[in-house]
């Protein structure tokens, strides 16, 4: 038995919760149990929730920025967790890691220059390109034998054929749920490398990985790839405090650093949220007993929803996860027609989840579904999508 209990329940409705709260304007209905957006349904450590309750008791809440005890913090986390450590120029504090996105394709790109994404992936990633009007390149991921692959040599005709500026990795991808090898990134680095594209890689999801899978951090590849790399990292998806609103965005080059930081400013930001700089400093100095019982909690619902799957729901397949706490099924045998299996999904099986082609026209027949969850949330997720499953296709 560990220290933290993570089957407790605690009602999340009325506290402006996105999940939880927003289904009469997101879904036009609030009958659906919501397994959708990426956070945790898992209270902070009291550890942790001492220090923030320390900090306003204080009461005065003005202008703040991070010290070097909290970067201490930040680089300890990485050199502990990880294996690397960081130099406190290279950190720049932003709200978060989309926002970071935005900010590298205003800085190194131009309107119409072209940004390369791997789809299926975090939809923010397009919508972030083509709200600042750059064009969207897609080096589709191959889904063969219910696993994702990198097609190389479409990534690099890609590359050369639309004059690539910047590359937007996702390592631990979402929503395949890959975490790549290093051989799959030194191959993607060294592309980029070769025909002078910057790397935006995303790694919020790096501190979940399961038991046989290995996180590389891209910043661990080598020297020469150190220039080359923007590395975006966050408390908010390891202890859910994304409503705290703190990133660290981590660049080695002084170059690309300042270029990054001119545009942050021009876009009117300087100083961030002082909760987000309390919670994430205690988080990474107390919380890493709190992560690893998570990480075994996460891995016993995966357990759970694999075994369901297998028994009861032999039409919809798994695709097996390597990391993250978001798992992404295949209901091609379900149905044919995307628009059915959103009937499927909600008025059936009455669950909010978030269907596939929100995150590229080629898995349309696919859901994403957060398992990071009481297990009683994931049992009745998992019982009413059978009830769905049993009404279509019988026992």
């Amino acid at each position: 038995m560990g220290r933290y209990d993570f089957d407790k329940v605690y009602d999340r409705r009325g506290t402006s919760s996105l999940k939880f709260d927003f289904g009469m304007e997101r879904r036009r209905r609030d009958d659906l149990l919501p397994l959708w957006i990426a956070d945790m349904d898992f209270k902070l450590p009291d550890e942790v929730l001492d220090d923030i309750r320390k900090r306003v008791d204080h009461g005065i809440f003005g202008y703040t920025e991070p010290k070097p005890d909290y970067t201490n913090a930040v680089s300890q986390w990485f050199k502990r967790r990880h294996g690397y450590e960081i130099e406190n120029e290279w950190n720049t504090v932003v709200p978060g890691i989309v926002y970071a996105i935005a900010v590298a394709v205003r800085a190194f790109t131009q309107p119409g220059d072209s940004v390369l994404i791997q789809e299926p992936v975090y939809y923010p990633f397009r919508e972030t390109i083509e709200l600042n009007k750059r064009k969207t390149i897609n080096n589709q991921l191959v889904y063969k034998n219910g696993h994702y692959e990198i097609d190389f040599d479409d990534f690099e005709k890609k590359i050369k054929e639309e004059n690539v500026k910047l590359f937007l990795l996702c390592s631990p991808h979402n929503p395949a749920s890959r975490v790549w090898t290093k051989e799959e990134l030194t191959r993607l680095a060294d592309i980029c490398l070769e025909n002078d594209v910057l790397i935006f890689a995303d790694e919020i999801h790096s501190d979940f990985v399961f038991t046989g899978y290995k996180h590389t951090p891209l910043i661990t590849l080598g020297d020469k790839y150190k220039d080359n790399l923007i590395l975006g990292t966050s408390a908010s998806k390891t202890f859910n405090i994304a409503g705290l609103q703190v990133a660290n965005i981590f660049i080695p080059n002084e170059s690309v650093r300042q270029r990054f930081r001119h545009e942050n400013a021009a876009g009117g930001y300087s100083q961030v949220s002082l909760f987000g700089l309390v919670a994430t400093k205690s988080c990474y100095e107390k919380g890493d007993q709190w992560v690893d019982e998570l990480i075994d909690y996460l891995e016993s619902n995966l357990d759970y929803v694999r075994n369901f799957i297998k028994e009861k729901l032999p039409k919809i397949k798994l695709i097996e996860p390597e990391g993250t706490y978001l798992i992404w099924l295949d209901f091609a045998e379900v149905t044919s027609d995307y628009r059915d299996l959103r009937r499927f999904i909600e008025d059936e099986a009455k669950l909010w989840l978030d269907g596939g082609v929100i995150f590229g026209r080629e898995t349309a027949l696919f859901e994403r579904i957060n398992i990071a969850s009481p297990r009683s949330f994931i049992e009745q997720a998992m019982e009413q999508l059978y009830e769905a499953y049993r009404k279509r296709f019988g026992n």
